[in-house]
C-alpha cells in the first residue's frame, strides 16, 4: 500500500488507529498543541472570531467549523472567553474519532450533542440564543462564518516521493515482510499542478506529497459562503522541507516524546510532517500568511498578559482561581510566541467573499 494509505489506517482506523484508541493531545497526552498550553490561545482566537463576525456585518447566525477538534480543548477556551459573537455562535467540532468526540461535552455549556448529517444542517441554519456547540464527523457546506484548523494538516495522510531532475518520480510504498513492515521504492506519477512544486526541491531528496491537504483546502474554501478559512500549523516550502537531513520532517510522537520509525508500531504513535505551504497554494493562494507570533501579537496578546499581571498583583496576597489563571498568562504567552517553537508556526487565511455560480465554476475550472 502507499504510505498515505498506511498512515490513514495507523492514525484513524476505528479499531487500531492512534487517534481512535490511545492518542491524546494535552499535558497528560502525547503532544502539546497551542490550545493545551492554556486558555490564552483560545481567548485570542475568540478575538479573531469577533473580528470576522463584525466584518461580516454581525450576522444573526455565525458558524465556526473546527476540523480536527480532538478532545475539544479549543472550543472550551473560546466559550470561556465569552466572545462578542457568542449570541450568534454555532460552533461545530468536526472530529473523525468517536472516542475523541465523546469528550466534547465535558465542561462545555451549550453543547447540543453528537450530530448526524441532518442534525448538522439544522444546527448551522438555526437562529436562536448562543453560543451553542455540537460535535460531528460531518461538516456542512454553504454557511457564513469560519473554518478553523489548528494542527490538522500535518496529520492528514501524505505520500513520500522524490524526483530525479528529469521529470520522473518515485514513492515509498509500505510492504509486509516476515518480521514486520518496510519501505519499498516504486515508480509513481504526480498531478500536473503539483509536479512543478515538487520539482523545485533538490533531486533525489525524499519529500511529503500532500495531496490530501491540498484537497482539504479546496473543500474548506468551497464550504464557506462568506467568511474565512484559518489554518495554523508548522510549515515550510517544499524545498525547505526537502533540505532537512535524513528526512527530519517525518516525525512520530508518543507520551510527549519523539517516537521511533513510523512503520515500527502501527497505531501506537502519532505520525506528522511539516505542512508544505507551496503545495497548499496550488489549490488556492492564501489571502494572508503570517507566523503565529505575528498573528497573536496583532490580536493583543501583550494586552492580555499585562491585564493578567495586574490582576495577579491585586490579589497576590490572597489569590483565587481567577488570579492564578491571570498569572499563568505570562508562561502561556512565552510558549505561544517562542522562537523555534509555536511562535514560528504558520497562520494561513483564505478570505471568501459572497460567491456566485459563475465564480465557482471559474475558480474550480468547470
Amino acid at each position: 500500500m502507499s504510505f498515505a494509505q498506511y498512515m490513514d489506517i495507523a492514525l484513524y482506523d476505528e479499531s487500531v488507529g492512534f487517534y481512535a484508541t490511545v492518542g491524546r493531545a494535552g499535558r497528560r497526552g502525547d503532544f502539546l498543541t497551542s490550545p493545551e498550553v492554556g486558555p490564552l490561545f483560545g481567548a485570542l482566537i475568540a478575538r479573531r472570531l469577533d473580528e470576522e463576525w463584525l466584518a461580516l456585518g454581525s450576522p444573526e447566525t455565525f458558524v465556526v467549523v473546527e476540523f480536527g477538534a480532538g478532545p475539544g480543548t479549543l472550543a472550551r477556551s473560546i466559550a470561556f472567553a465569552t466572545p462578542e459573537c457568542g449570541s450568534a455562535l454555532r460552533y461545530l467540532m468536526v472530529e473523525r474519532s468517536s472516542e475523541q468526540r465523546a469528550l466534547h461535552a465535558d465542561h462545555l455549556e451549550g453543547w447540543t450533542g453528537d450530530l448526524e448529517a441532518a442534525g448538522v444542517e439544522t444546527f448551522v441554519r438555526s437562529v436562536g440564543p448562543g453560543p451553542q456547540f455540537a460535535s460531528s464527523p460531518i461538516a456542512p457546506y454553504g454557511f457564513t462564518g469560519v473554518v478553523l484548523a489548528n494542527e490538522l494538516l500535518d496529520n492528514l495522510a501524505f505520500d513520500i516521493v522524490r524526483h530525479d531532475g528529469a521529470g520522473n518520480f518515485e514513492r515509498l510504498d509500505v510492504h509486509h515482510v516476515e518480521d514486520g513492515l518496510e519501505f519499498v521504492v516504486a515508480p509513481t506519477e504526480v498531478s500536473a499542478s503539483l509536479a512543478p512544486v515538487l520539482s523545485s526541491a533538490a533531486a533525489g531528496e525524499w519529500i511529503p506529497l500532500q495531496e490530501h491537504a491540498v484537497q482539504w483546502i479546496m473543500e474548506a474554501v468551497d464550504r464557506v459562503e462568506r467568511g474565512v478559512v484559518i489554518v495554523i500549523d508548522y510549515g515550510a516550502t517544499t524545498p525547505e522541507i526537502a533540505a532537512r537531513p535524513e528526512m527530519g520532517w517525518l516525525r512520530t510522537f508518543v507520551g510527549q516524546e519523539r517516537g521511533g520509525h513510523p512503520l515500527d508500531a502501527p497505531g501506537a504513535c502519532d505520525i506528522t510532517t511539516d505542512v508544505a505551504i507551496d503545495q497548499l497554494a496550488t489549490a488556492c493562494e492564501p489571502s494572508k500568511t503570517t507566523t503565529q507570533r505575528e498573528f497573536l501579537q496583532r490580536l493583543g496578546i501583550a494586552d492580555l498578559v499585562d491585564e493578567g499581571r495586574r490582576r495577579w498583583t491585586e490579589k497576590a496576597s490572597a489569590p483565587d482561581v481567577e488570579a492564578l489563571r491571570a498569572r499563568s498568562r505570562v508562561g502561556e504567552a512565552e510558549a505561544l510566541l517562542e522562537s523555534g517553537g509555536l511562535g514560528d508556526f504558520v497562520v494561513l487565511e483564505w478570505t471568501v467573499e459572497m460567491r456566485d455560480e459563475a465564480a465557482d465554476r471559474s475558480r474550480n475550472g468547470r
